[in-house]
């Protein structure tokens, strides 16, 4: 049994507030804090509701074997439990866990990405809804190959027209990093910062201007959220509630807009292949290389930590008929 350097007292407020109220500390995302929160009931209720404090290795183990052998969940999933199992007793419970090295991982397959053809990209962009937000959208997501959050997260300080690059703010891993905007995307961003001015101004005039400050910027800086250049570029019709404060604001465009859009599209033009939104950024690093865009460039515009993971990218290049003569086209 664990040892907590943070014990428990009668007076702590509940497990689940107590994770909730880190995660906030630490500023993760409202997604993580809903996975997290999910996992950890569900590790609880596993173990027939004893509480973690009475639990240790071995317990977190026979739960996350679960998952992979009865479950058959995918690794990701299971990485996930366990990130999120592991904060509870690192970050809540203050308790270092031994290396979990009896548990069953699953198996993380090796699969090539979908990347479409340039027609069929070009087939797909010619069907998405005209005018309105989703069609500039998802040509920004493939002339940038930004991630669908990514994009849709960006403010209007964040968008560079002059010198045609977009800089992406806390991406995966944290991370910002600089892309490129597409010139051909530049006068319908121009067109669309201008409509997007006025709704900005009514908003303002309405007492409504208000958005959310990613971390700690909002007690820093209490009148930037109210400032032009903190709003969102691409945002919702109507205001919601915010999960975690309760404030009634105008958030950013619904990513199930644009994947429906996205969708449907496909399926309009005909395109047989799996595609999403995250296909467009796939198709932006292949058609990056094809064209002979080197893979280290790529690596930053796509913000990978490794160059292993641009690599994939040349495994579709290489795969299928691109190079190779059929056996059988030599028989004639």
């Amino acid at each position: 049994m664990p040892v907590p350097t943070k014990a428990l007292n009668a007076n702590s407020p509940k497990l689940l507030d107590q994770v909730r109220d880190r995660i906030r500390a630490l500023h993760y995302s409202v997604r993580t804090e809903e996975a997290y929160v999910n996992w950890i009931k569900r590790f609880i209720v596993y173990h027939n509701k004893r509480h973690p404090n009475e639990m240790g290795s071995a317990e977190v183990e026979a739960f996350l074997t679960n998952l992979a052998v009865a479950r058959n969940v995918s690794a990701s999933t299971q990485n996930q439990a366990m990130a999120a199992v592991l904060f509870l007793y690192k970050e809540v419970l203050g308790v270092d866990l031994a290396w979990l090295d009896s548990v069953t991982r699953a198996k993380r397959p090796r699969r090539l990405p979908v990347v479409l053809s340039k027609p069929e990209l070009q087939s797909l962009l010619a069907r998405l809804p005209s005018g309105g937000d989703v069609s500039l959208v998802v040509r920004l997501l493939y002339g940038t190959g930004m991630r669908i959050l990514e994009g849709l997260r960006l403010r209007v300080k964040d968008v560079d027209l002059g010198r045609r690059e977009i800089v992406i703010r806390e991406g995966k891993g944290n991370k910002d990093r600089v892309t490129v905007l597409p010139a051909s995307l530049v006068e319908p961003l121009r067109l669309h910062l201008e409509w997007r001015r006025g709704v900005y101004a009514q908003d303002l005039n309405d007492g409504r201007a208000d958005v959310y400050l990613p971390n700690a910027l909002a007690d820093k800086y209490p009148k930037a959220s109210q400032e032009w250049a903190w709003q969102y570029l691409f945002v919702a019709k109507r205001f919601s509630k915010d999960p975690r404060s309760g404030a009634v604001r105008r958030h950013h465009l619904d990513e199930q807009a644009i994947q429906r859009a996205v969708r449907r599209a496909a399926t309009v033009a005909g395109i047989s292949k799996p595609v999403t939104p995250h296909t467009l950024r796939h198709c932006f690093a292949t058609h990056l290389l094809e064209s002979g865009c080197d893979i280290r460039t790529v690596q930053d515009l796509l913000g990978h930590q490794d160059v292993s993971t641009t690599m994939i990218y040349t495994h579709v290049l290489s795969r299928g008929g691109r190079g190779v003569v059929s056996p059988l086209d030599g028989m004639a």
